[in-house]
């Protein structure tokens, strides 16, 4: 059989609030856990109002939570707007709290304006280039 995947965004409908998009995307992840999907990946998406996901990390916790076996993570963790030391020890903390259930995707993104503010005053790397924030990841 194919392992089927569900990639969530967590959207707000109208009217709603982000709690309840963030209930929401639990019970979807309850209902693709009891219908055998694979995986349910969180996309991580910044600065928009609809959607209630832009903390990943913290929202994977939530599912992996309430779910027994589906394995949770995220549709892809922009690197370049975040250190590389504080997604590893997200993931890692993720990792023990739900041991085999935690799935790390990266990606790459143009580094959004408050993030780079962000990373150039607290030093978490700012112009190093991807492949070097990869690197520091893996070790």
């Amino acid at each position: 059989m194919i392992p089927f995947s569900v990639l969530d965004l967590a959207f707000i409908a109208e009217g709603a609030t982000p709690a309840d998009a963030l209930r929401n995307s639990l019970d979807l992840a309850r209902h693709a856990e009891r219908w055998g999907y694979h995986r349910f990946w969180l996309a991580e998406h910044h600065n928009m109002v609809g959607i209630a996901s832009a903390a990943t990390s913290v929202v994977i916790g939530h599912v992996a939570a309430g779910t027994k076996t589906i394995r949770v993570g995220s549709g892809g963790i922009m690197l370049p707007n975040h250190s590389p030391l504080v997604i590893a020890e997200q993931f890692g903390t993720l990792e023990s709290l739900f041991p085999g259930r935690i799935d790390l995707g990266l990606g790459r993104a143009q580094l959004n304006a408050i993030a780079g503010a962000s990373q150039r005053a607290g030093g978490g790397g700012g112009d190093d280039g991807d492949r070097t924030r990869l690197r520091r990841l893996r070790h």
